[in-house]
C-alpha cells in the first residue's frame, strides 16, 4: 500500500495511507466552496431615511462650509483649556462603571459570534479508546471434567482516531446566522462608543455644574453681605425717622431669602460632586484634591459652521448600532429561509486499532476508516419554518422603524443643538451688555456718593445689582457651554480618537 506524508499541520510526521489524505481534500474542498445561494433580502435604506435632507439648516448664523467637506472636530473637551476637566474625562473614559459593563457585554457578543462563524468549518476532533477483556473459551464454561485447566481467551485492543464532520452550507444558513451574529458584535461596539460618549458628555457637564455652583455661592455670599449692610443702614435710618418700616421689611426679606438659598447651592454642589465622583468611578471625597485646584474652563463661543453635511449622523454609534442590527435582522431571514431546503453533511473518520500500544500506532498495517454523507430535508414539521421566517420579517421590520427612528431623533437632536447653542449666545451677549449697563451704574453711583450728592444706599442698590446680574451671566456660560456640548454629543464627533473610531468598532475581536 501507498504512502503518502500529510503535511505536518494535520498529523506531524506521521504517514498516513492515501484513502485518507483523498478524504482530507475532499473536506478542504467543501470548506472553501462558497454558499451558492444567499436567501437574504437585498440591503434597502427605510423610505424615511433616503427622504432625510442634505444638510442642517440652522439658520444664518455662522459660517458656511461646503456640504460636501466632513466634519472633523479634535478632542472637543480639551478647546476649554482646563487640565482639571481634561483629566477628569480622561478618568471617567478610563474608570467609569458603566463602561466596564458595556466591554464586558461586547466581549460576550464576541464570542458568541466567533460560535457561529464555527459552524463554517469543519469540525475535527481525535480520540483514543483501550479495552481489556477476559473469558473462557466456548464450551469450557463449567471447567475441564478431566481436571485440566479452563482455557480462557485474554483480549486488548487500543483504538486511536480522527474524526472530521462539515455540513455544505449549499444555501448559506451557516453563512447567514454568521453573518448575523457579526452584526450584532458591531453593533455592541458601537453602544459601547455611545456609552463612551454619554460618559464623557456626563463627566463634562457634571463639571460645570460645580464650577457655576461655586461661583453662584460665591456671588451669593457677596450679596448677602452687601444686603447686610444695607440693611442696617435701612434700620439705622428707620430709627430716625429717615424712612418708613415697609422699606425696612422689604430689605430684610431680600437679606433672608438671599441667605436661605445658601444651603441650597450649598447642598446642590456637594450633589454634583458626588456624582462626579460615580462617573469616575470613585467614592465622595475622592476627587477633593483635584477639584482644591481653580477651576477655570474657558467659553467656547464659536459659532457653528451652517450647512453641515447631514451625512454626519452615520458617524453617530447608536445610528450605526441601528444599522447593524437591521443587517443582522436582515441576514436572519435568509438563515430562515435556508430551513426549507435540505441540508447535506459529510462525515469521515480514519484511525487505527491493534492489541498493543505499538501495533496499535502502526497505521500502515492496521488502519481503518470510514467515509459518510447524509442528507435532511424538511417534510412536515406544522409551518414551523413558515413561522420562523415570518418572525424573521417582522424583526426586520421592527429594526427598520428602529433605525428610522434613530435617524429621525439624531437629525432632530443636531438642528435642536444648533438652535439651542445659537440662542444661548445670544442671552449670553445680552447678559453681557447688562452687565455692562449695571457696572457703569455702579460706577456713577460711586462717584456720586464721593462727590457728596448721591447716597449710599443707592450705591449698594447698584452694587447688588451689578452681583446679581454677574451670577446670571455666570448661569448664561454654563448654559453656553452645554448648549456647545449637546452639539458635539450630538454630531458625535473625534472625542475618544483611540478608541472609538468607527473603523474599530466595524471589526470585532474574532
Amino acid at each position: 500500500m501507498r504512502e503518502t506524508l500529510i503535511p505536518t499541520a494535520i498529523c506531524s510526521g506521521v504517514r498516513l495511507p492515501a484513502q485518507f489524505r483523498a478524504a482530507l481534500l475532499l473536506f478542504a474542498a467543501a470548506a472553501t466552496l462558497p454558499a451558492c445561494v444567499s436567501l437574504a433580502p437585498d440591503q434597502e435604506t427605510p423610505a424615511r431615511v433616503a427622504a432625510m435632507p442634505d444638510t442642517f439648516d440652522f439658520g444664518p448664523e455662522g459660517a458656511p462650509i461646503d456640504g460636501a467637506q466632513d466634519y472633523e472636530p479634535e478632542a472637543w473637551w480639551t478647546a476649554y483649556e482646563d487640565p482639571v476637566l481634561d483629566g477628569l474625562v480622561e478618568a471617567a473614559l478610563a474608570e467609569n462603571l458603566d463602561i466596564a459593563q458595556s466591554v464586558a457585554r461586547l466581549d460576550q457578543v464576541r464570542a458568541q459570534a466567533r460560535i457561529s462563524r464555527s459552524a463554517l468549518f469543519p469540525s475535527l476532533s481525535a480520540s483514543f479508546a483501550a479495552s481489556e477483556s477476559s473469558s473462557p473459551l466456548a464450551g469450557s464454561a463449567f471447567g475441564d471434567l478431566g481436571g485440566g485447566a479452563i482455557t480462557r481467551i485474554e483480549n486488548e485492543t487500543y483504538s486511536p482516531s480522527l474524526s472530521a464532520a462539515y455540513e455544505l452550507d449549499l444555501f448559506a444558513r451557516n453563512r447567514n446566522n454568521a453573518g448575523a451574529a457579526r452584526q450584532d458584535a458591531i453593533a455592541s461596539a458601537y453602544d459601547l462608543q455611545t456609552v463612551r460618549l454619554v460618559a464623557a458628555g456626563d463627566t463634562i457637564s457634571t463639571y460645570f455644574e460645580v464650577v457655576n455652583a461655586r461661583r453662584q455661592i460665591d456671588l451669593t455670599r457677596q450679596i448677602s453681605d452687601v444686603l447686610s449692610e444695607r440693611a442696617e443702614r435701612t434700620e439705622a435710618e428707620f430709627r430716625r425717622g429717615l424712612t418708613g418700616s415697609f422699606e425696612l421689611y422689604q430689605i430684610r426679606q431680600q437679606l433672608r431669602s438671599t441667605q436661605a438659598s445658601l444651603p441650597q447651592l450649598e447642598s446642590a454642589l456637594v450633589d454634583a460632586e458626588n456624582r462626579l465622583g460615580v462617573l469616575v468611578g470613585a467614592y465622595p471625597g475622592a476627587l477633593d484634591d483635584m477639584l482644591a485646584q481653580p477651576l477655570t474652563p474657558r467659553l467656547v463661543f464659536e459659532p457653528v459652521p451652517a450647512g453641515l453635511p447631514a451625512q454626519l449622523l452615520r458617524r453617530r454609534p447608536d445610528v450605526a448600532a441601528a444599522w447593524a442590527r437591521l443587517d443582522a435582522a436582515r441576514l436572519r431571514i435568509g438563515a430562515r429561509r435556508a430551513e426549507r431546503f435540505p441540508q447535506i453533511s459529510l462525515s469521515a473518520s480514519f484511525g487505527a486499532q491493534g492489541d498493543t500500544l505499538s501495533s496499535g500506532f502502526n497505521f500502515a498495517d492496521n488502519w481503518t476508516r470510514s467515509l459518510a454523507a447524509s442528507i435532511v430535508a424538511p417534510i412536515f414539521n406544522a409551518s414551523q419554518i413558515t413561522a420562523n421566517i415570518r418572525a424573521a420579517r417582522a424583526q426586520y421590520d421592527e429594526n427598520a422603524a428602529a433605525y428610522s427612528s434613530a435617524v429621525l431623533g439624531a437629525f432632530r437632536e443636531v438642528d435642536s443643538a444648533f438652535a439651542d447653542y445659537e440662542k444661548q449666545r445670544q442671552r449670553y451677549l445680552l447678559i453681557t451688555a447688562q452687565l455692562r449697563e449695571a457696572e457703569a451704574s455702579l460706577d456713577l453711583q460711586r462717584r456720586r456718593y464721593s462727590a457728596g450728592v448721591g447716597e449710599y444706599v443707592t450705591f449698594l442698590d447698584a452694587l447688588t445689582t451689578v452681583i446679581q446680574v454677574r451670577a446670571d451671566l455666570a448661569t448664561a456660560a454654563q448654559s453656553t457651554a452645554l448648549a456647545r456640548l449637546t452639539i458635539h454629543r450630538a454630531l458625535a464627533g473625534d472625542w475618544a480618537p483611540d478608541n472609538s473610531s468607527i473603523e474599530n468598532a466595524e471589526t470585532p475581536d474574532e
